[in-house]
């Protein structure tokens, strides 16, 4: 192949443009090289250190275990919820004189209840020559055996309803 004199000229401009465009091609890709070099040696193990991959690594397993912990508090948390509502936590005490001839408030009233107002209420009578205990149970607020004025108020105010 024969390259005529005037065409030369071109073929020197488009190899130098091409040699140009694969100089500025070849720098970048050594910019890059370094930038990769550089990045993975943050990655690598340095002196006995453990590597930012191991360091990621350790840390989401770490997350998955808390999650597991967490998960198994929340299920803790909600027994202890119902245990709670069915704990006889509401309790009122009404103190009174049970026979006119007798002072000092010796006889009380005690109701127990949980949330739902079920439980117990405790009486105790105390005469010149006697004390008497009752226990009668509550359900839901009531009982199926009637209960005395001061045993009402103490159910009353054990469930809050003294305002």
């Amino acid at each position: 192949m024969i390259i005529a004199p005037e065409d030369s000229g071109i073929l020197i401009i488009a190899a130098l443009s091409v040699g140009f465009v694969g100089v500025v091609l070849g720098l970048f890709a050594v910019i890059r090289l370094s930038w990769l070099r550089r990045t993975y040696a943050l990655l690598q193990v340095s002196e006995g250190r453990e590597t930012f991959v191991d360091v990621v690594a350790r840390t989401i397993d770490e997350f998955r275990i808390l999650r597991t912990d967490v998960h198994a508090l929340d299920r803790e948390l909600a027994n202890t919820r119902g245990e709670v509502r069915e704990a006889l936590r509401h309790v009122s005490v009404v103190r009174y004189d049970a026979f006119g001839d007798m002072a000092g408030r010796f006889s009380f009233s005690a109701a127990l209840l949980d949330d739902q107002g079920d439980g117990l209420i405790l009486t105790s009578i105390h005469g010149r020559a006697e004390t008497r205990t009752y226990l009668k149970g509550i359900k839901g607020g009531s009982s199926e055996v009637g209960l005395s004025p001061e045993e009402l108020e103490a159910v009353k105010i054990a469930k809050g309803d003294d305002k």
